[in-house]
């Protein structure tokens, strides 16, 4: 465990103000330690920071893929095997902003649910999604069980 800075926690305390009531609620599984507010402390930084980090990295990825849309016909001969390429590239970034894009959506959702105090309720069941799935990857919104009838479907 981290030690969290007086900034970061001011900051926590200013994005999560009913924290160390809600985190009395977040569900466990059985055989599992409840959340101590350190843990949701830690995972919420880390959630804040991830955002901030998304949130740079697509603009950056968006100017990029606007330079290769606006320039997508210069440079390229008649050739088709250039307009393929182009074509190539222009899709992958397209692909890179949509994935950063869900992940970002993803890192809110997760920030609001804390600040909501619904964090580690699956969205499906209503079941405690459990704290060692939150822990690996804290913008879960299902339990194990959910996520996996999902993926069968």
């Amino acid at each position: 465990m981290t030690k969290i800075s007086t900034t970061t926690r001011t900051a926590l305390k200013q994005s999560f103000p009913n924290l160390a009531k809600d985190v009395k609620k977040f569900p466990v599984r059985d055989g599992e330690d409840p959340w101590t507010l350190r843990e949701v402390e830690e995972l919420a930084v880390l959630l804040l920071e991830d955002k901030e980090r998304l949130e740079g990295e697509l603009r950056a990825a968006d100017a990029e893929l606007s330079d290769l849309l606006r320039n997508s016909g210069d440079g390229a001969g008649d050739d088709q095997a250039d307009y393929g390429s182009s074509a190539l590239e222009r899709e992958q970034e397209l692909t890179l902003v949509n994935n950063m894009r869900d992940l970002l959506e993803q890192t809110e959702h997760a920030i609001d649910r804390i600040a909501a105090g619904t964090y580690g309720v699956c969205e499906v069941t209503g079941l405690p999604i459990g704290k060692a799935r939150l822990q690996a990857f804290p913008r879960a919104t299902l339990s194990v069980e959910a996520k996996a009838r999902e993926e069968r479907r």
